[in-house]
């Protein structure tokens, strides 16, 4: 029902409406750039056209190169793939292949796997005098910044009780 009626007001009127619309004055176009065929190409013809003091001017440029010696270059990339190829067997891994991690056996010298790290911060946790930031950067191969920062920002596993403060709340008990 709520259809039809607005089907008829929606098509009440409808030519004249049209009719009103299509008998507007319509907008002008918006002026086009004053630039003529024939100016364009003058444009066209002068910009391939060569320029004589400016060809003489390139002639007058002298440009000296020199190849870098070879010998330079390759000592970096040496180094580089020496410093790569430093790794550390791991210290920690997962048991068996619960998670598809069996693959990792070594990781490069100042990183830790995520069992190594969570390993780490937990034995700092639980003994922090005997797990000290410099010795986790012994053990683990670490830069001492690294290893005193992750001991300062990273909790593993902190679990925070807070007690109620009114003995009148319920609270569950076992059964």
């Amino acid at each position: 029902m709520g259809s039809r009626v607005t089907r008829l007001i929606r098509n009440f009127n409808l030519e004249n409406r049209a009719h009103r619309e299509i008998s507007k004055t319509k907008p002008k176009a918006a002026p086009r750039h004053p630039a003529s065929s024939s100016s364009l190409q003058e444009d066209i013809a002068e910009i391939h056209q060569k320029n004589d003091p400016l060809l003489s001017m390139l002639k007058d440029v002298y440009v000296e190169s020199k190849d870098p010696d070879p010998q330079a270059e390759a000592v970096p990339e040496v180094k580089k793939v020496e410093e790569e190829m430093q790794r550390r067997a791991l210290k920690y891994s997962l048991p068996g292949e619960p998670y598809g991690f069996c693959d990792v056996t070594d990781v490069p010298k100042g990183k830790l796997s995520l069992v190594e790290a969570l390993t780490a911060l937990n034995n700092h946790k639980r003994l922090p005098k005997t797990w000290t930031p410099e010795k986790l950067a012994q053990e683990y191969s670490l830069d001492p910044k690294d290893a005193k920062a992750l001991t300062e920002f990273f909790f593993p596993f902190d679990i925070k009780i807070i007690p109620p403060k009114a003995e009148e709340t319920k609270q569950i008990k076992d059964s």
